[in-house]
């Protein structure tokens, strides 16, 4: 059977490769930037969704780790066989930042739920299943955006900031976010749903970058931010999304993808490897 791969060189694209390969499944991948270090037997495209893609054989399998809104439109034309499955990532930013007091943020919510919405029309126009998955924040890989960029920040100053954020969060690892993935393509029935995908652990934001630093094979200088400092940082319109959301929870709800596809993710025991250091 064939698979495309949206989002190839991402976090989540990079463990799924192997993942589909173990299962035999021929992979075609495509990605904005050349691979690197690709798998052996992988047939790499350089391309990004709405431009023209190469001709592709018939596919059984369509995954997508890119936009989601770029996906819908492309989907009319792609070579889907009968009874063929979309399965593609979202982001719980769909609904975790509907109230943000930033309106960039607002609209970024909006936009998700919107193309969530678009390639469920989509696929239900040419009658093949559609999973999205709703992670939150992904980590494990290097790649992220997120966590990865503060632990090379340290390498190079050797100190960690500490904010004091109360909010729960829930960092789900890339590699069980593609087993989640896999899980719905192999499913014996096809599952058309959005569901929400979070980590095996929900800890305090404090907690969470505290556990980053320990996982740095390097001494720090940990360095607490007080929430006075916190507050007067928010004022830069460009912080205060992010600095309000450390007193928020950013947790999901993993009893329907536990329920549905047999996935257990993993609690977050993060070490240098997930940072690529």
């Amino acid at each position: 059977m064939n698979a495309l791969v949206l989002g190839a060189s991402s976090q989540v694209g990079y463990c799924l490769l192997p993942l589909l390969q173990a299962e035999g499944v021929e992979v075609l991948a495509l990605s904005r930037r050349p691979a690197r270090a690709a798998p052996a037997d992988v047939r790499w495209l350089q391309g990004a969704l709405p431009a023209p893609l190469p001709p592709l054989p018939p596919l059984h399998y369509v995954f997508s780790a890119g936009p989601l809104d770029a996906l819908a439109a492309w989907l009319p034309a792609a070579p889907l066989v009968a009874g063929g499955r979309v399965l593609a990532t979202s982001s719980m930013s769909a609904v975790s930042k509907q109230d943000s007091p930033q309106a960039a943020e607002r609209a970024l919510s909006a936009r998700l739920r919107a193309a969530e919405q678009a390639l469920a029309q989509a696929c239900a126009q040419r009658g093949v299943a559609c999973t999205i998955l709703r992670p939150t924040l992904i980590y494990g890989v290097g790649r992220d955006r997120s966590l990865t960029p503060l632990a090379r920040r340290a390498r190079r100053a050797r100190v960690f900031p500490l904010p004091r954020g109360a909010g729960l969060r829930q960092p789900v690892h890339a590699a069980d976010v593609a087993r989640a993935l896999l899980a719905a393509a192999l499913r014996a029935e096809p599952l058309d749903a959005v569901l929400e995908l979070g980590g095996g652990e929900r800890l305090i934001a404090a907690q969470m970058f505290a556990r980053v630093r320990a996982s740095l094979p390097f001494a720090t200088l940990g360095v607490p931010l007080p929430r006075a400092l916190l507050a007067l940082a928010a004022l830069h319109p460009a912080l205060r999304g992010p600095i309000m959301r450390l007193q928020r929870d950013l947790v999901a709800d993993n009893t329907r993808v536990i329920a549905a596809l047999g996935v257990t993710p993993r609690a977050f025991r993060p070490d240098a490897r997930c940072w690529g250091l």
